[in-house]
């Protein structure tokens, strides 16, 4: 259940400060060989056997009372949520283990690059299963990819490149593959190529039930079509996906620098530029909190410098500038920004429909605030238009973009931070609509299901009702309930 992506662009828009990171075939080569589910009426009851966890296991089970048990997520906020255990899973069979060991007696949730934004890869009390060792990444014949639940998408971002291909995601190399899969999948070429869930051919799925399956669009297509934007964490455990890819691109880079007190101005031109931009341009905006907020304007072009700077003379004019030229892989570490720490903050999200008829409404939320305060409008439209929005579980296809709001705080303020944050979200939602991205989940969204989820969300309780109706993998924002 991770999130993405934020990071990257706020380090090469010289805002590191603010952020060490951000703006993810053929099926298997062996059928899945499923483990006899178990019927609802004998669901299990009483704590969990861990010895007879830990036999089963390849991997290894650490218990909270052993020596060297210590769990870390991304977000420091979030230390306090230990679970009972951690199972350091080695296989799908182990995986398998885990859910018939935890089924009906705790709670249970995968980890792999452990970005939850509230925290969600860590059941406090239950068990966690670390998928990070199931990490293969594999290039296949013609243009898939296979790729294990614990892969982070700069593991996979190096092994692509090396072969002249990519997957479309987001920018922080340490992110997990399968969370960002699982809501969606925003990135840097999204406009161009869609969204990284656009590009799944088929997932391997523990199901609550103990079952190993294959779901694509022949097989479990109702949880194929879950997979694809509903959110990790509610259907299942993936222990593997296969990718579809696209040759690497050469791009050009840009960053635009504006100065306190033009954000509004240069926010309210780019939501008309990017709507009439090409799909080959990707940009975002990231207005950054204080007396008089400032902003920076950047992204990517699949094009050359002139043809790059003859779309950015559109724009008002920059304090500053930087444009350039670069490969696919060159491009790949701008966006990383550098190597990423930890980092404690709270967030969350809206969804811009339509151009916000007032921009500077949008800025004066940040007015005041901290110079750790942030918006950060991804840019959407291209190819995750050319989608339906019942196509996919993701359900935004339509809209001008996203928006993170993003607050650094220590964790010792978060509880603080949080009212700020509700103030930023509710005052944005006023303005754009209710709707926000389930990678930027907010444990305290008001009417999260519809906000995260829209049109989509009856199909996804049927799904959910289908294949966990015992609610194993309940969490407090579960499609289940």
């Amino acid at each position: 259940m991770d999130h993405v992506d934020r990071r990257g662009f706020l380090k090469v828009a010289g805002l590191a400060g603010a952020s060490a990171a951000l703006a993810a075939c053929s099926s298997p080569t062996t059928t899945p060989t499923p483990v006899p589910p178990p019927s609802s009426s004998s669901v299990p009851s009483g704590p969990p056997d861990w010895t007879a966890l830990r036999s089963r296991l390849s991997g290894q089970l650490v218990l909270a009372g052993d020596d060297g048990f210590a769990y870390q997520g991304f977000n420091p906020v979030w230390d306090g949520r230990k679970p009972a255990a951690v199972a350091e899973v080695a296989s799908a069979a182990d995986v398998q283990a885990c859910v018939e060991a935890a089924r009906g007696r705790v709670a249970i949730a995968a980890r792999s690059g452990g970005h939850s934004y509230a925290g969600y890869s860590s059941p406090a009390g239950g068990l966690q299963v670390d998928v990070r060792e199931l990490a293969g990444v594999e290039v296949l014949p013609g243009d898939q990819v296979r790729v294990g639940s614990g892969a982070a998408l700069g593991d996979v971002a190096r092994k692509l490149v090396a072969s002249g291909r990519c997957l479309p995601t987001g920018t922080c190399p340490s992110v997990g593959v399968a969370g960002l899969t699982m809501g969606g999948g925003i990135g840097v070429l999204s406009r161009k190529y869609g969204l990284t869930c656009d590009h799944l051919v088929s997932a391997t799925v523990v199901t609550a039930s103990g079952q190993l399956v294959t779901a694509s669009a022949q097989q479990e297509p109702d949880l194929f079509w879950a997979l694809r934007g509903g959110g990790g964490g509610n259907f299942g455990i993936v222990t593997e996906f296969v990718f579809s890819t696209v040759p690497a691109p050469d791009v050009t880079v840009f960053s635009l620098s504006y100065p306190a007190g033009a954000a509004a101005d240069a926010l309210g031109a780019w939501q008309t530029w990017i709507a009439e931009a090409p799909d080959e341009l990707w940009s975002n905006v990231v207005v950054r909190g204080g007396g008089r907020p400032s902003c920076k304007i950047g992204g990517c072009f699949i094009g050359s410098v002139g043809g790059l700077a003859a779309l950015v003379n559109k724009l008002p004019a920059p304090a500053q500038r930087f444009i350039q030229a670069q490969t696919y892989a060159e491009a790949t570490r701008y966006f990383a920004g550098g190597p990423i720490a930890r980092e404690s903050a709270v967030a969350s999200s809206r969804i811009v429909r339509e151009p916000i008829s007032d921009p500077a409404q949008a800025v004066d939320l940040l007015a005041g605030q901290s110079d750790e305060t942030y918006l950060i409008f991804d840019g959407l439209g291209g190819a995750v238009a050319g989608v339906a929005p019942d196509g996919t579980a993701f359900p935004h296809r339509k809209a001008l973009a996203n928006v993170q709001i993003y607050l650094k705080t220590p964790p010792e303020a978060a509880e603080q931070a949080r009212g700020t944050l509700a103030t930023i979200r509710d005052g944005l939602g006023a303005l754009v609509g209710d709707a926000g991205y389930v990678n930027y989940i907010d444990p305290q969204m008001p009417q999260w299901a519809q906000a995260y989820y829209g049109g989509n969300l009856p199909r996804l309780k049927e799904v959910a009702a289908k294949y966990d109706p015992d609610h194993v993998f309940a969490f407090a924002q579960a499609v289940s309930g």
